[in-house]
């Protein structure tokens, strides 16, 4: 959907912020339904669980396929997709790593890690192909046909018995949890356009989610069985595993939006041409993330890890000093791929690593965990990315303006234009007479954006690079 934001923009009739919190919610409504399926698949079991949110998914998928305006779709992306891949996510994780042990878990998780990669990989290109030439829907309705696919290969899904009872379901914990997580992303949604509403969303939802894990704690004294057991996270590796997914899915998420917005307004390119532009970056995502497992048989998933950042790091500060006013798609390519490669390293084993000393009935919460970070990780990258790259927009609008029209400065119906004509990326018809002049003036602002943004990615890499030092060398469990 990241290439094709300039077409559902116009087909719509919305704007880049419209489309970027529907993105949000799509992976935090993901995000704050995992605890809940985590421990549903106890309940329910681990292949029928999955296979109703298949089910879900795949309404979603054709709701959003269908969509005539933008609450349609967001019930379909959203609400529906949101809540059917919170119910496949963490239990696919589950079924693997209960299927497999040892080594050959390590492989297992890694090739599933590669297959995220493919999929991102092929997602991006096909999302242009089937935009440019056809319609952004038909992406929508492929997701459908695919989930038609899984469910007449449900035979192929291993059986788990449910270990659970209804009564063991911790429903207040689900709610709090939720309104903690919506909170502090709306927060951070709405820091363009209300910052004392944004800082105290922010503020209220860590209140509550520090409510949540107080509340879970008690509830596990009691002798009940809690939504999130708390004393998991004494494991470090499973507390460090779970922060480093969120950053570098943040990292990632971030990045693609961030890039996927310049590529379509500034560079004018199509969505087939963005997806092709961002392919190098997802190519070596999963060309690193397949080299990984055998790789750790002779370094260690720390070492390769703290590696990734690096490589990560480089890529990030090569794209720093290509965002400019006449760079093409051959120039961004090289530092995507660098970038790509880092963040395969550390995708790939990262998993893996946090789950490496859980024992086997702590598996299922644990999975919850690290896949709930991961996705709450693709929310707030979104979220955080898109937020400073409009902000870097709103505030080089006046300096932009004062250097290359003075004429307009202090012309806040010019300024608005300006504005305007960066949400819509440059898709409406006309902003005012002097359309040409806003469009520069848009180029430039977000040039400079897009180096701060590369910046703060830059940034977020080398705190995950730190934080692999506090991870314990692997010791698989035979």
């Amino acid at each position: 959907m990241n290439v094709s934001i300039s077409s559902v923009v116009a087909d719509l009739n919305t704007d880049v912020s419209t489309i970027q919190t529907i993105s949000s919610f799509y992976t935090l409504i993901t995000a704050s339904f995992m605890l809940l399926s985590t421990k549903l698949q106890d309940i329910v079991g681990k292949k029928k669980l999955f296979l109703i949110g298949a089910v879900i998914y795949g309404v979603g998928t054709l709701t959003a396929a269908l969509s005539s305006s933008v609450l349609m779709l967001f019930i379909g992306w959203a609400l529906l997709e949101g809540l059917g891949g919170a119910l496949m996510t963490p239990t696919a994780v589950s079924i693997i790593s209960g299927t497999y042990h040892g080594d050959k878990r390590t492989l297992a998780l890694a090739i599933e890690s590669a297959l995220v990669a493919i999929a991102a990989a092929i997602g991006p290109l096909f999302g242009g192909v089937v935009t440019t030439y056809f319609t952004w829907r038909l992406g929508f309705a492929v997701e459908f046909v695919i989930v038609l696919v899984v469910l007449a290969l449900s035979g192929k899904i291993p059986y788990f018995e449910a270990t659970g009872s209804k009564s063991e379901l911790d429903i207040t914990g689900a709610i709090v949890s939720f309104v903690g997580l919506v909170l502090f992303v709306i927060g951070i949604l709405m820091l363009t356009d209300d910052t004392t509403f944004s800082i105290a969303a922010m503020v209220a939802g860590l209140i509550v989610l520090a409510v949540f894990a107080l509340f879970e704690i008690k509830r596990k004294r009691k002798g009940n069985v809690p939504l999130l057991d708390v004393e998991l996270l004494k494991d470090r590796n499973l507390r460090v595993g779970t922060i480093l997914r969120l950053m570098v899915n943040l990292a990632m998420g971030g990045t693609l939006f961030a890039v996927s917005v310049y590529l379509q307004s500034v560079l004018a390119l199509s969505a087939f041409n963005t997806g092709l532009t961002l392919l190098p970056m997802t190519l070596g995502l999963l060309l690193f993330a397949l080299a990984a497992p055998k790789l750790s048989a002779k370094l260690n998933h720390k070492i390769l890890m703290s590696v990734g950042c690096i490589i990560s790091i480089i890529g990030c500060l090569i794209l720093s000093q290509q965002f400019t006013m006449d760079t093409t798609m051959l120039e961004l390519m090289p530092g995507l791929f660098i970038l790509g490669a880092g963040l395969g390293f550390v995708m790939a084993l990262g998993v893996d690593i946090a789950l490496s000393n859980i024992p086997e009935e702590g598996q299922n919460n644990a999975s919850g965990i690290v896949t709930t970070g991961q996705t709450l990780g693709q929310s707030m990258g979104t979220a955080i990315i898109g937020v400073i790259l409009i902000l870097g927009v709103i505030g080089g609008i006046s300096d932009g303006v004062n250097t290359y029209v003075p004429e307009h400065s202090g012309d806040q119906a010019f300024e608005q234009g300006v504005y305007d004509y960066f949400q819509s990326i440059g898709s409406i018809n006309e902003v005012n007479s002097e359309n040409s002049t806003v469009q520069n003036v848009v180029n430039i602002i977000i040039k400079d954006s897009m180096q701060f943004v590369m910046y703060v990615t830059a940034v977020l890499m080398a705190i995950i690079f730190v934080l692999t030092f506090r991870l314990t060398d692997k010791k698989i469990k035979k």
